[in-house]
């Protein structure tokens, strides 16, 4: 047996089925206005385009007065190798005073700097580059370890007390004396390379003029080590003869 149940009557409310409540799905939205900031949480600040053109005339006044500022300025600040510590006339006047080895110019020489030695390194790494000999490295040690080793052998010379003779004059003493040996490294490349005698009779000319103008710079330079120039002297003989080995071989 098929048991019945009762169903109620569905009863549809007036207005063709439709909630009033929801309304008609396609009618248009009305726009509602733009969000408008509460003025106690955002503060705005106020534009005004009349203002804009004194406060540009303002500012344009402030640009000028600040450039004219900033060119005298300019005029006022140190060349750039002033400021670096690097005086090319400086440089030509020791360069050229090592040119003449049986005159020392003491007065070029009291204001050591390490500009012209520099110079006068990366000319001699220059020459031998050019020979096809890539001694960059070398020729950096053997420079720090000859300006130490000259100015050891000078202060045990001249003694605790009297040893007034500091490490960045002695770099600065042997590399303008460096000059000798850099002409050597350009004259070689220019001489034939089987004739040995010659270039061994050279290299002696330019390391002898290397050494006695060392020697010479290094006892005017200090007090109380004229009974010792020929010890002096044989350590700056040793220091060049060293780098002319560089060159002849």
């Amino acid at each position: 047996m098929s048991k019945q149940f009762t169903v109620p009557p569905v009863v549809f409310p007036s207005g063709g089925g439709v909630n009033p409540n929801v309304g008609n799905i396609n009618q248009r939205r009305v726009p509602t206005a733009p969000f408008q900031p509460s003025s106690s949480a955002i503060p705005f600040m106020a534009f005004d385009m009349g203002s804009v053109p004194s406060s540009s005339g303002s500012l344009g006044g402030t640009i000028s007065t600040s450039a004219v500022s900033a060119s005298a300025s300019f005029e006022d600040e140190e060349p750039l190798l002033d400021e670096l510590g690097i005086h090319p006339d400086q440089i030509w006047h020791k360069t050229r005073s090592i040119l003449n080895p049986f005159r020392v110019n003491l007065a070029a020489h009291k204001d050591s700097d390490l500009s012209g030695p520099i110079f006068l390194y990366l000319s001699f790494c220059l020459f031998q580059l050019l020979g096809g000999k890539i001694q960059f490295g070398i020729i950096l040690g053997w420079i720090v370890v000859s300006s130490i080793f000259l100015y050891v052998v000078f202060n045990m010379l001249a003694g605790r007390n009297n040893g007034n003779l500091d490490l960045h004059t002695c770099t600065s003493v042997v590399g303008y004396c460096m000059l000798p040996v850099v002409i050597l490294s350009a004259v070689s490349l220019f001489m034939p390379q089987g004739i040995g005698v010659v270039r061994y009779a050279t290299a002696g000319v330019f390391v002898v003029w290397a050494t006695r103008s060392c020697a010479n710079l290094m006892v005017a330079l200090a007090d109380g080590v004229e009974e010792h120039r020929g010890l002096i002297a044989y350590a700056c003989f040793l220091i060049y003869a060293l780098f002319s080995l560089l060159v002849i071989f």
